[in-house]
């Protein structure tokens, strides 16, 4: 009978077939995935001789296979190929979005940026956008929200309409005294997908405020039980100098008065309410004065079900 471990070694590699990205066995390790509800005292952390010694098992050679260091699904050898190519493309996006954050450091009440989505995972599309995730000061998010949207649209490399390759997703923002994201509400499935968002993020501004971030996101390690806080700050990462510190300063006196961030509030949100997308059925919006979410379609429970209908096919049930 094949033990709990070798299945959630299936499961995570199963997981990440739904999104073409085969593993390597430092990745298994590292983004080991629970995709079950259960008690969290059932988790089980594996090491990475673990997880070499699981996959030495002649058993898992009946679900999974290996080429160039890389574990997948039994007949998915292509998404080596396909991954490889991708992180070509992704390493080319993130340099060109460096010297885009670069520039938005100096915005007035940016705390941090980091990237998420397939960029993060540099498992990204030649034709696909750049998602970000900022944190704004503590009571500005209106305004700062607003600032950053207008700059970047300014400079071109706002996504909007069917102008997507290479321009920013502006759809997820947070203040820096509310870093937890809020979780309660919201599904099984959609929050297992969220965990996998942030723990890829690439932080690109901001190191302090993403460790914060990840100190209060512990609930990550529900769904990911080998996660683990980044301690050393990326060579990605932009600088905040005293040049970029004082002229982002002097732009916050400028531009902190409170009818500001009331009016900006209330342009938004009737903005928000009439647009189409915020009214989709399990679409996620949040709009208030810590949290600004825009997810018109979330991908976790479409993710979800289709690597759950892929293991039962297996025979695998956890």
């Amino acid at each position: 009978m094949m033990k709990r471990e070798e299945k959630q070694i299936i499961a995570t590699i199963a997981y990440y077939d739904e999104l073409d990205y085969p593993l390597t066995v430092f990745e298994i390790g590292k983004h080991l995935t629970v995709i079950i509800e259960q008690d969290n005292s059932e988790q089980q952390k594996l090491s990475l001789a673990d997880v070499t010694n699981i996959l030495d098992n002649k058993e898992l050679k009946n679900y999974i296979e290996e080429y160039q260091g890389f574990y997948f699904l039994k007949g998915r050898k292509g998404l080596v190929e396909k991954r490889l190519r991708r992180n070509k493309i992704a390493s080319l996006k993130i340099k060109k979005l460096r010297k885009i954050v670069w520039l938005l450091r100096f915005i007035p009440f940016i705390r941090m940026i980091g990237i998420t989505g397939r960029l993060s995972m540099k498992n990204t599309r030649n034709d696909s956008d750049w998602d970000l995730f900022v944190v704004l000061k503590k009571g500005k998010i209106w305004t700062g929200r607003t600032l950053l949207t207008v700059f970047v649209h300014l400079i071109g490399k706002r996504r909007h309409g069917e102008k997507i390759k290479d321009r920013i997703c502006l759809n997820y923002f947070i203040t820096d005294e509310s870093l937890k994201i809020n979780i309660s509400e919201r599904s099984f499935e959609v929050n297992l997908f969220s965990a996998g968002e942030y723990s890829f993020m690439i932080p690109l501004f901001g190191f302090k405020a993403f460790r914060k971030f990840q100190i209060r996101n512990s609930w990550i390690k529900d769904f990911k039980p080998n996660y683990e806080l980044s301690g050393i700050r990326s060579i990605r990462m932009v600088s905040d100098g005293h040049f970029s510190k004082a002229l982002r300063k002097l732009g916050e006196k400028l531009l902190g008065f409170g009818f500001m961030e009331n009016f900006f509030r209330k342009l938004e949100m009737e903005k928000i309410a009439r647009n189409p997308k915020s009214h989709l059925p399990g679409s996620i919006i949040e709009a208030n004065e810590e949290t600004l979410v825009f997810l018109p379609e979330p991908q976790g429970k479409e993710i979800y079900e289709k690597c759950r209908k892929k293991l039962v096919a297996l025979g695998i049930y956890l």
